[in-house]
């Protein structure tokens, strides 16, 4: 074998094994990632960007607690110096005394160039009511914030719903869409086909031809609005933009049960995390009123302190001579007089809690309104369904009445128009009724705070 048969050989088989790394990872990088509503949900709750957050401030809440239970603990530290005198102090002896016995003050320079200091203290609080008002307040500023990622889970899960539904009804306003057009290009042919026999007229052709026409920019924005859905989606699940996403599910009427919507109506206000979130804050908010009048009561510490010194010239630390202290003792501090202060704060905390009560009382009415709107909602996407159900039966007959009576020439074009537009605003009609239903009855579902 000949040197260039060798290389073309060789060539080859490097082709080959590069096809064989590249063709599958292009294939892998061209699959779609089919969601179930349910998948979706799960994937939201794990990646959303908001549900992360909502996890960092529960993970900062647990920090936090830490944090209060530290003012509880005894306070250890320790401190060291080293200071080099470049003129060393000194003291002064006054005239006409035993020292000095002249008549001008002298000085005496006191200690050596180098001074080293070392010092341990140790604090411990006793007793203070703020402390222990501020632990509490911590546990339940932890449950403040587990609260609120549930909150955000149940908020996420609407959009996620949503979002998947919009998809749905894209889908089947496509599905629509195509099958118009498909239904004005079949009809353009025939009425083109009789036209050349004679059978039909320039007007009915130019007719046909301009309701074809007519079809193909509202395929287009179905189209569209089809990526735009499912863009979206993808931000709810944090999934990159050039993953290609489809959803499955049938676009049908999911009837909630009686007994279900009784039970969650019964237990709405009761189970909504943001009602919960406001009545810990007015916990938390009373135990702030705690805070502020523990500023009337002493606080009561213990301390102590070992500390070792010494003074020297001769940098041999092996010789320097040290000179050891120790102390303890208690500590009472209290604030006698702060100009009213505290009293001003204690009230305007008062206000607070009752602003929060308020604004709790509020949401009660309001979560009642939301869930009997959604509710209303639901019933009255639900008759719309029955009623475009039988429409579109009607409208579906009447095309084919209309086409029959066309090709038998005793109907005319603007019939068949009519009756395909007819068809065509019928499946609409029911597609977004059932929409309707389903986003009401999302949020129903979030209203009541139902988990998925």
């Amino acid at each position: 074998m000949n040197q260039k048969s060798l290389t073309n050989k060789r060539l080859a088989w490097l082709c080959f094994a590069l096809l064989s790394f590249i063709l599958p990872a292009a294939l892998h990088a061209q699959e779609t990632l089919k969601l179930t509503l349910q998948d979706a949900i799960r994937i939201a709750v794990d990646k959303n960007w908001d549900m992360k957050m909502a996890g960092q401030d529960v993970k900062k809440a647990e920090e936090q607690i830490n944090e209060a239970y530290s003012n509880a603990y005894p306070n250890l530290s320790f401190s060291g110096k080293y200071i080099r005198y470049v003129k060393l102090p000194v003291m002064f002896i006054p005239p006409n005394s035993l020292i000095n016995p002249t008549s001008e003050t002298q000085t005496f320079e006191l200690g050596s160039d180098n001074s080293y200091d070392a010092t341990v203290s140790l604090t411990q609080v006793l007793y203070s009511q703020k402390v222990n008002t501020a632990i509490k307040i911590a546990d339940e500023y932890s449950q403040y914030s587990k609260t609120g990622l549930v909150s955000t889970k149940l908020q996420t899960v609407l959009s996620v719903k949503k979002a998947f539904y919009n998809i749905l009804l894209m889908k089947d306003l496509l599905r629509v869409a195509k099958k118009s057009f498909e239904s004005a290009d079949a009809n353009f042919r025939n009425v083109e086909a009789l036209y050349k026999q004679g059978a039909a007229s320039e007007f009915d052709l130019l007719r046909s031809d301009v309701q074809k026409a007519n079809m193909q920019p509202m395929l287009i924005q179905t189209e569209n609005n089809l990526n735009l859905a499912i863009n979206y989606l993808k931000s709810l699940l944090s999934i990159g933009p050039d993953t290609k996403v489809d959803v499955e599910g049938s676009f049908t009427l999911e009837e909630v049960a009686a007994q279900e919507v009784e039970d969650g109506n019964a237990n709405a206000v009761r189970n909504n995390p943001i009602v919960q979130q406001l009545q810990i804050n007015e916990s938390l908010l009373e135990k702030n009123i705690i805070i502020e009048r523990s500023e009337y009561y002493p606080v009561l510490a213990a301390f102590g302190q070992y500390a070792w010194q010494t003074q020297d010239n001769t940098f041999k630390v092996s010789n320097y001579k040290w000179a050891e202290s120790f102390f303890v003792g208690l500590q009472l501090s209290y604030n006698i007089f702060d100009g009213f202060k505290r009293g001003a704060r204690i009230e305007q905390v008062k206000i607070d809690k009752d602003k929060v009560l308020y604004a709790r009382k509020k949401l009660e009415e309001g979560l009642v309104i939301q869930f009997q709107q959604a509710q209303m909602k639901m019933e009255e996407a639900k008759k719309r369904i029955e009623a475009q159900s039988k429409s579109l039966a009607q409208a579906d007959k009447a095309m084919a009445i209309a086409q029959t009576r066309y090709k038998n020439g005793i109907g005319t074009q603007l019939e068949i128009i009519d009756t395909q537009t007819a068809v065509v605003m019928a499946q609409t009609n029911y597609a977004t009724a059932v929409y309707d239903y389903l986003t009401a009855k999302a949020d129903w579902e979030y209203a009541v705070s139902k988990e998925q």
